[in-house]
């Protein structure tokens, strides 16, 4: 860690990477939920779909050596996952809430199962953009490597708010999420917009679970992901359904995330589980402000949460 080195003055620095680090499956899978929220659908099964990601990833670049068919292949499983949930909310008379406990499920289970073999095999992990190769210090130099797949979702947030106010496909999608029977009336099929929606979703949330198992923490474990799927609909909700909105409140979380280690580093360990569920904590807060009935959730689609 940057702080064993530099004392108080790296607890800033160590925050700082692990923000970039935490927050990187957060931003992804908070897009994912965002995109598919946005056309009136609710995903809560993303954290089976986080897990089996980065077992995915981790297998894969284990296997062939190639942590970059890793990612893909990671995106791949989401998508399959996505299909299944959306086929299954898209049934008459089918709760959003029960279909995505049973793919949380469904999604840990298979990858827990599948991923026995890969605990202990160490993956090829993503290459980084090293920015501290201008220090002599090795601890600065580990908390300035930057991930491509942060990098990557930092560009696709601008991205998705323009798609989303400024292309067909995006109206469209507003459009469901806001009132099906107008998109209904424009001649759009629900349907098939929230079946897009919901695999595209999970393909974003696939590629989350890669950056955990091929990033940070780099490891293939069966407690790898802490919740962050379930956290990234929360964070969603705190976003207002907004994508630049999302990608500033997963920097938030995952700067939360590295304050319990960042000020472990130092010698600091009272209180240190306590610094450790500040993500858990946000979860709550943001819940319970959003779900008063003093105040009113702006940007919500408007079909959102309604039967089918």
């Amino acid at each position: 860690m940057a702080t064993e080195a530099l004392g108080w003055l790296g607890v800033p620095l160590a925050i700082a990477a692990g923000t970039m680090r935490g927050g990187t499956p957060f931003l992804f899978v908070s897009l994912g939920e965002c995109l598919t929220e946005k056309s009136g659908k609710i995903n809560l099964g993303l954290e089976g779909t986080l897990l089996m990601g980065a077992m995915t990833a981790y297998g894969v670049s284990y296997l062939t050596g190639s942590p970059w068919l890793g990612v893909v292949a990671a995106g791949l499983s989401g998508m399959v996952l996505g299909f299944i949930h959306a086929w299954l909310t898209q049934q008459p008379r089918v709760n959003d809430v029960a279909v995505g406990i049973a793919m949380i499920i469904f999604g840990s289970g298979l990858a827990f199962f599948l991923g026995k073999p890969f605990i202990q095999p160490k993956a090829p992990p993503l290459p980084t953009f090293d920015l501290g190769n201008w220090s002599s210090i090795p601890a600065l130099q580990s908390a300035l490597k930057i991930s491509p797949l942060f990098l990557l979702g930092v560009a696709l947030a601008p991205l998705m708010m323009w798609f989303f106010k400024s292309t067909r496909w995006g109206l469209f999608i507003r459009a469901v999420g806001d009132s099906p029977d107008a998109a209904r009336a424009m001649g759009v099929s629900i349907k098939k917009v929230r079946m897009l929606c919901i695999i595209g979703g999970s393909f974003l949330a696939g590629i989350g679970g890669a950056s955990l198992s091929l990033y940070y923490p780099g490891i293939w474990s069966e407690r790898i992901s802490s919740g962050q799927g379930l956290m990234a609909v929360a964070l969603v909700i705190f976003a207002r359904w907004q994508p630049m909105q999302c990608l500033y409140a997963s920097l938030l979380f995952g700067g939360a995330q590295s304050l319990g280690p960042a000020l472990q580093s130092i010698g600091v360990t009272q209180g240190y589980y306590l610094f450790n569920c500040a993500p858990y904590v946000l979860t709550l807060l943001i819940m319970i402000l959003t779900c008063s009935p003093k105040r009113t959730v702006s940007g919500a689609p408007g079909a959102l949460g309604a039967s089918n």
